[in-house]
């Protein structure tokens, strides 16, 4: 799989970012969701699977971009 950088809201190009896959999919980077409360509320969670926190603003620039 090859990605391909969408953008972040981080000025140092950290994360959060996305990134869109030669599969057609779509990778997020961000913090990894720790708090205890929050991991009880997501819901089929597969092994291997985890929660990233992505800032709202930044899902909204990336869909504008990729939608023109």
């Amino acid at each position: 799989m090859r990605l391909r950088f969408l953008g972040s809201t981080s000025e140092a190009g950290a994360c959060p970012s996305l990134y869109e896959t030669d599969r057609g999919t779509i990778v997020v980077q961000g913090l990894q969701v720790t708090d205890a409360e929050a991991l009880r509320d997501l819901r089929h969670v597969l092994d291997g699977e985890g929660a990233v926190e992505v800032p709202r603003e930044l899902l909204i620039d990336i869909a504008r971009q990729v939608i023109g």
